[in-house]
């Protein structure tokens, strides 16, 4: 599912669809894509809407990953369920398939997932994870029985109202009979109209209880966590470089042996830092960087083709493609500089 616009990732979404987004210099998409075929699962759809060339350009067809991919372009959004059914033709010859959200960043067990599916004979299985209970009332909380059915849904309870810490991830298996609960060319939802037809018919509801790593990367402080987790090792998924004990290093970058890695970094291919940069904390650096003498970077996510001149400081900072910050600019914890943006030295 891969047609949302992400304004809550806005500005990095303002040229970027959201699947695109690079967590550890790999794209969301990319990384779905590999886990999938990991599984064996190479015949993948996407609905698709928001600067929907990109992904059509970069995955469509037969792609450098073994992936038969397809897309289905929106020119109106549809819905979650409604985006589905605009791929009924791919889906419908298979006796169940998987849905997975475009930014879902996860190491789901997709074997697991499928087995207690069809162990339950069930015509959909919600994938589901525990979160600390101070946090259901941001997720659609999902209450089962002993048998792991689904008895109710609460959307964004307050904590005291919630009945369970189990929310919905937005991963499913369903069966083809899923589309006769979903109308053609009408803006449909999964949990909004679907489940509650399903519940009307009498069907069951299945669950499964992922026990690995998921987080959407619906919001910039959520994007951060999960591209810090990936540093962490708090899921299996990996950059794409060699791992040194600072981190992980393409081999075509060139660091400069007086370079400061305090902590923990990822450095991308043909990316130059130069002595004397300083890399404090948490910092993932993309692909064809500069990063030039005496800059210091703190906990912060730089993408493709930036120029960081000298004695820069950024912490806590994401920079978009091709932007420049100039010599001695400082930028505000926190900012979000935009593709292309350029940062001048403040005047004293």
């Amino acid at each position: 599912m891969a047609a949302g616009a992400g304004s809550r990732l806005d500005p990095l979404t303002k040229t970027t669809p959201k699947p695109m987004i690079p967590v550890a210099n790999i794209p969301i998409m990319e990384m779905i894509l590999k886990h999938l075929k990991g599984y064996g699962i190479t015949n993948v759809i996407a609905n698709t809407h928001t600067l929907a060339e990109y992904i059509h350009s970069t995955y469509g067809g037969n792609n450098a990953l073994g992936i038969n991919f397809e897309y289905v372009y929106e020119d109106k959004l549809s819905g979650t369920a409604g985006g589905v059914k605009k791929c009924q033709h791919f889906l419908e010859s298979e006796g169940s398939f998987l849905v997975i959200s475009g930014d879902a960043l996860t190491d789901v067990n997709i074997a697991e997932l499928v087995e207690s599916h069809e162990k339950s004979n069930a015509i959909a299985t919600m994938a589901l994870r525990e979160v600390p209970w101070e946090e259901v009332k941001h997720f659609g909380v999902v209450v089962t029985d002993d048998n792991a059915k689904v008895v109710e849904f609460q959307e964004k309870p307050a904590l005291e109202d919630a009945k369970s810490n189990l929310v919905n991830t937005g991963i499913y298996v369903f069966k083809k009979e899923i589309f006769d609960y979903i109308p053609a060319d009408t803006f449909f939802d999964f949990a909004k109209n679907v489940f509650p037809a399903l519940f009307e018919n009498n069907e069951i509801i299945n669950t499964h209880v992922l026990k690995e790593y998921w987080n959407d990367i619906g919001t910039l402080n959520q994007y951060k966590l999960s591209s810090f987790d990936i540093l962490n090792e708090h899921l299996s998924i990996k950059p794409d470089y060699t791992r040194f004990k600072t981190g992980w290093i393409s081999d075509s970058a060139k660091v400069d042996a007086k370079c400061s890695i305090e902590d923990i970094a990822v450095v991308g291919n043909n990316t130059i830092i130069e002595s004397n940069v300083q890399l404090k904390e948490k910092n993932i650096i993309g692909n064809n960087c500069v990063i030039k003498s005496g800059a210091t970077l703190i906990n912060s996510i730089v993408w493709n083709n930036v120029v960081i001149e000298e004695d820069a400081i950024l912490e806590d900072c994401i920079v978009a493609d091709g932007a420049i910050i100039k010599r001695e600019a400082k930028v505000a914890s926190g900012e979000v500089i935009a593709q292309n943006t350029i940062i001048e030295t403040q005047k004293v």
